[in-house]
């Protein structure tokens, strides 16, 4: 009789595409993935370990799990992921109740892992990263029916100073078109209606394949897809929009128009720090070229304060920046030094309670600049993708094409007709808050 399987899911939405075909995979080799961790006989944990605060929360993750070796039915614990790939040996070292590790290239070879595992072995696999992606129908959907995230990429090789991906996740890796496309089409042939297209640099597609961007001419053949209503851009970079993409966002019926544009800083000393390209004004004028464009667009960007030797006027210098660009949607996080980093070795390292209170100043400039866009909605009739029922509102729930799933806002709204999750619905906009819109159906 095969063991019922426990999985807890950490970090980004590429690794969320690693566990759904993980969890596929045990499907297919007859495994019971059950959604109670506490019924378990064996817990797969697959970890985030891209900073310290995800390095942190894996690790409370992964003792959670030993906790159900004592009070639950669990056996064994697999830890997975990208700490499994970082610090392989350091688990196994000083965690005794893990009983194996597997990092991020292995992801196709669970049901094997766990058979050793389950026979005894305390294994760690940890192949170098990325992988062959398996057929399509290979995963088990962990998002709603309607929508699916779609990994085109694996790695990275910009080798910005913070970040430890590329020593994670290895160099940059496009995967075929025709084996996307393939997944593609099973995926909306399943009920999927949005494609949320990640990849670590996602504009970057192509080039290591046929020797030029080419994240185009992927879009074109996705938007050919009938049963697809949205395909939507995430983890794009600067230096690799092209001229061609941009035309195509704007042109498109299905392309969302939004861009996910992490940015990092606008100061040029500190983004050449980085090993990042440009200025705040070269900056400001790439998101001026981008809203001219593309009527409509809403920008998401992320940015990193803290970084080491940030004077207080480089900081303001951004803050300047994000009061003039005006993004619709940010995230603002402190650096965390980073082992095997260019930037750990840096001199002149902020205090964390500096680093803190610039975050916190950030955020809440850019609360006030998202609720001024936000109250500009008011009035409007959206396009809302529906996601289901909110008890504490007594409305129905859903986003517009200018919310991502799980990181944006949402659309709140009534209805006389009943509305189920994964339907299109048109929503005037009533009110707004710094996040959120609240509105009516309308027909």
């Amino acid at each position: 009789m095969l063991l019922n399987i426990g999985f807890i899911s950490l970090g980004c939405a590429k690794n969320r595409v690693d566990s759904e075909i993980m969890l596929g995979c045990l499907h297919r080799a007859g495994y019971n993935v059950t959604g109670e961790v506490e019924k378990a006989e064996i817990i797969v944990v697959n970890t985030c370990g891209f900073i310290t605060a995800a390095k942190e929360e894996s690790i409370a993750a992964i003792l959670d799990a030993a906790h159900f070796k004592d009070t639950g039915r669990c056996k064994k614990i697999l830890v997975a992921g990208c700490l499994a790939q970082r610090y392989g040996q350091e688990l196994l070292d000083e965690i005794p109740e893990i009983d194996g590790v597997m990092g991020t290239g292995s992801v196709p070879e669970i049901v094997d892992v766990l058979n050793r595992i389950s026979a005894g072995e305390r294994p760690m696999v940890l192949e170098s990263a990325g992988y062959e992606y398996p057929s399509p129908g290979a995963r088990i959907l962990t998002t709603p029916v309607h929508s699916a995230y779609l990994k085109i990429a694996e790695g990275c090789d910009s080798r910005c100073t913070y970040c430890a991906i590329p020593g994670i996740r290895g160099p940059y890796h496009s995967r075929p078109q025709e084996s996307i496309i393939a997944e593609a089409q099973e995926l909306c042939a399943r009920g999927v209606r949005e494609l949320v297209v990640v990849a670590q640099e996602t504009t970057r597609y192509g080039v290591d394949l046929y020797g030029r961007y080419q994240l185009a001419d992927l879009l074109v053949q996705l938007e050919s897809i009938e049963q697809c209503r949205w395909i939507r851009l995430m983890y794009c970079h600067p230096d690799s929009l092209t001229r061609e993409l941009i035309e195509l966002v704007a042109g498109s019926e299905k392309i969302c128009r939004y861009i996910d544009l992490p940015l990092q800083h606008a100061n040029k000393r500190i983004l050449r720090m980085m090993n990042r390209k440009g200025t705040g004004e070269e900056l400001l004028g790439l998101v001026g070229h981008l809203r001219r464009a593309v009527p409509g667009l809403t920008l998401r960007t992320t940015f990193l304060v803290g970084f080491p030797g940030e004077t207080e006027a480089e900081f303001n210098e951004l803050l300047e920046f994000m009061a003039t660009a005006r993004f619709e949607r940010a995230g603002v996080f402190g650096y965390s030094p980073e082992e095997g980093t260019a930037a750990a070795m840096l001199p002149d390292r902020i205090d964390e309670s500096i680093i803190k209170e610039r975050v916190d100043r950030a955020m809440v400039l850019q609360q006030t600049i998202s609720l001024e866009h936000n109250k500009a909605m008011i009035g409007r009739e959206l396009a809302v993708l529906a996601e289901g029922w909110d008890d504490d509102q007594s409305m129905y729930w859903g986003r517009w094409e200018g919310d991502a799933p799980e990181i944006d806002g949402k659309v709140y709204f009534a209805s006389v007709d009943e509305v189920a999750p994964g339907d299109f619905v048109r929503v005037k906009v009533l009110d707004a808050s710094e996040y959120d819109l609240t509105g009516v159906q309308v027909q």
